[in-house]
């Protein structure tokens, strides 16, 4: 998901997430798995001591630079060699998540945690790598099946945040000439999104989220 105009919103409730997630349980050597460009580089600076991305031969933002080339499901890298690790908007890209996940096992050390952020109701996108989404029962059960005891598991917003963002996707559609000479969709999508970020301080309709984050310690 790159970061531009139409993502203003979301992004800045993942910003406020990591944020968290990094203060109360990243340590270590954390491990970034999908990294791209390691997007949140700044923010996990100064909880873990290395901070170590693992990404495909062809990542899908070709100015990425892992650490590591392998996938998810062969990672380059001794048995628990991470403190923590990271997988953030990637899961859904995984034709076989469990196996995923048992590599995610593998790599981590006792009692390791593991951040995930994994859409539920999003676009589809970068095709053809894009095969599920997840409700929350769908991810603690995966967790679980996977041996993960799951620390924390919630939704990072409900229906308007999810609304808005996905009708700014919408609007980039038809942000032609002559309007995109003029700016005035990114305006426009801007100032809801603005709108958007009053409204999550108050919204409650969490079965309408765009995005569950799950916390889950190796056993």
């Amino acid at each position: 998901m790159a970061r531009s105009w139409k993502s203003l919103l979301v992004y800045r409730i993942m910003d406020q997430d990591m944020r968290r997630c990094a203060r109360l349980y990243l340590r270590g050597r954390l491990l970034d798995i999908g990294c791209g460009t390691k997007p949140y580089a700044a923010i996990l600076r100064e909880h873990v001591t290395e901070h170590v991305g693992v990404d495909r031969e062809s990542p899908f933002d070709a100015t990425a630079r892992p650490e590591l080339v392998g996938t998810a499901y062969s990672i380059p890298t001794p048995d628990a060699s991470f403190d923590s690790a990271i997988s953030t908007a990637a899961l859904e890209h995984l034709d076989e998540p469990e196996l995923a996940l048992r590599e995610t096992q593998r790599v981590l050390k006792p009692g390791g945690i593991a951040v995930y952020t994994v859409p539920f109701i999003w676009h589809v996108h970068a095709e053809p790598w894009d095969y599920f989404r997840y409700t929350s029962h769908g991810l603690r059960h995966l967790f679980e099946k996977t041996g993960f005891e799951v620390v924390e598991l919630y939704p990072l917003a409900g229906f308007w945040t999810t609304f808005i963002t996905l009708f700014c996707y919408w609007l980039d559609r038809i942000n032609v000439r002559p309007l995109r000479w003029m700016k005035i969709i990114p305006l426009f999508g801007v100032t809801l999104q603005m709108a958007g970020m009053a409204i999550h301080r108050f919204e409650r309709s969490f079965q309408w989220t765009w995005m569950h984050t799950i916390v889950a310690r190796r056993k």
